[in-house]
Protein backbone atom coordinates (compact mmCIF):
# COMPACT_ATOMS: atom_id res chain seq x y z
CA UNK A 1 0.00 0.00 0.00
CA UNK A 2 1.17 3.50 -0.92
CA UNK A 3 1.12 6.48 0.56
CA UNK A 4 0.69 9.72 -1.55
CA UNK A 5 1.91 13.08 1.01
CA UNK A 6 2.57 16.37 0.21
CA UNK A 7 5.16 19.09 1.29
CA UNK A 8 3.25 22.03 1.79
CA UNK A 9 5.94 23.98 3.84
CA UNK A 10 9.67 23.83 4.62
CA UNK A 11 11.35 25.75 7.25
CA UNK A 12 13.82 28.37 5.80
CA UNK A 13 16.28 28.04 8.49
CA UNK A 14 16.49 24.50 9.06
CA UNK A 15 16.95 23.79 5.16
CA UNK A 16 19.48 27.13 5.28
CA UNK A 17 21.28 25.42 8.40
CA UNK A 18 21.52 21.89 6.62
CA UNK A 19 22.78 22.99 2.95
CA UNK A 20 25.59 25.37 4.68
CA UNK A 21 26.88 22.15 6.30
CA UNK A 22 26.78 20.41 3.17
CA UNK A 23 28.42 23.22 0.98
CA UNK A 24 31.12 23.21 3.54
CA UNK A 25 31.66 20.00 3.30
CA UNK A 26 31.52 19.63 -0.45
CA UNK A 27 33.91 22.68 -0.43
CA UNK A 28 36.75 21.17 1.21
CA UNK A 29 36.56 18.32 -2.20
CA UNK A 30 37.70 21.66 -4.33
CA UNK A 31 39.61 23.51 -1.85
CA UNK A 32 42.86 20.58 -1.15
CA UNK A 33 43.17 20.41 -4.54
CA UNK A 34 43.68 24.07 -4.96
CA UNK A 35 45.84 23.81 -1.84
CA UNK A 36 48.12 21.45 -3.64
CA UNK A 37 48.21 23.58 -6.89
CA UNK A 38 49.49 26.26 -4.25
CA UNK A 39 51.99 24.36 -3.12
CA UNK A 40 53.32 22.82 -6.02
CA UNK A 41 53.26 26.76 -7.62
CA UNK A 42 55.03 28.16 -4.89
CA UNK A 43 57.71 25.27 -5.15
CA UNK A 44 58.36 25.53 -8.30
CA UNK A 45 58.21 29.30 -8.65
CA UNK A 46 61.41 31.35 -9.63
CA UNK A 47 60.82 32.99 -6.39
CA UNK A 48 63.35 31.81 -3.95
CA UNK A 49 66.20 32.62 -6.16
CA UNK A 50 68.67 35.51 -6.14
CA UNK A 51 67.62 36.21 -2.59
CA UNK A 52 63.48 36.75 -3.43
CA UNK A 53 61.30 35.20 -0.83
CA UNK A 54 58.48 37.30 -0.76
CA UNK A 55 56.51 35.68 -3.87
CA UNK A 56 57.33 32.16 -2.83
CA UNK A 57 55.65 33.14 0.89
CA UNK A 58 52.84 35.26 -0.56
CA UNK A 59 51.70 32.16 -3.07
CA UNK A 60 51.97 29.60 0.07
CA UNK A 61 50.04 32.12 2.38
CA UNK A 62 47.52 32.58 -0.80
CA UNK A 63 46.84 28.96 -0.18
CA UNK A 64 46.71 28.68 3.33
CA UNK A 65 44.08 31.22 3.54
CA UNK A 66 42.33 29.74 0.83
CA UNK A 67 41.78 26.49 2.52
CA UNK A 68 40.56 28.21 5.44
CA UNK A 69 38.11 30.84 4.41
CA UNK A 70 36.65 28.69 1.59
CA UNK A 71 34.77 26.55 3.27
CA UNK A 72 33.33 29.34 5.38
CA UNK A 73 32.56 31.26 2.07
CA UNK A 74 30.97 28.09 0.31
CA UNK A 75 28.52 27.54 3.75
CA UNK A 76 27.21 31.00 3.81
CA UNK A 77 26.50 30.50 0.46
CA UNK A 78 24.64 26.80 1.10
CA UNK A 79 22.90 28.76 4.04
CA UNK A 80 21.92 31.96 2.02
CA UNK A 81 20.61 29.57 -1.01
CA UNK A 82 18.84 27.41 1.19
CA UNK A 83 16.86 30.26 3.14
CA UNK A 84 16.03 32.26 -0.23
CA UNK A 85 15.45 28.70 -2.05
CA UNK A 86 12.91 27.45 0.16
CA UNK A 87 11.12 30.84 0.98
CA UNK A 88 10.44 30.98 -3.03
CA UNK A 89 9.35 27.49 -2.68
CA UNK A 90 6.77 28.26 0.32
CA UNK A 91 5.37 31.04 -1.84
CA UNK A 92 4.93 28.97 -5.16
CA UNK A 93 3.75 25.95 -2.59
CA UNK A 94 0.67 27.95 -1.30
CA UNK A 95 -0.52 28.48 -5.29
CA UNK A 96 -0.02 25.38 -6.98
CA UNK A 97 0.55 22.61 -3.86
CA UNK A 98 3.90 20.90 -2.90
CA UNK A 99 5.42 18.57 -4.02
CA UNK A 100 3.83 15.12 -3.97
CA UNK A 101 5.88 12.36 -2.32
CA UNK A 102 4.73 8.83 -2.73
CA UNK A 103 5.83 6.51 0.40
CA UNK A 104 5.62 2.52 0.27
Amino acid sequence: MSTVTRIKRIDPLQLGKILAVIYGLLSLIFVVPFFLMFMAASALSGAGRNGLEAPNIMISGFGLVMIIIMPIIYAGMGFIAGVVGTFIYNVVAKWIGGIEVEFE
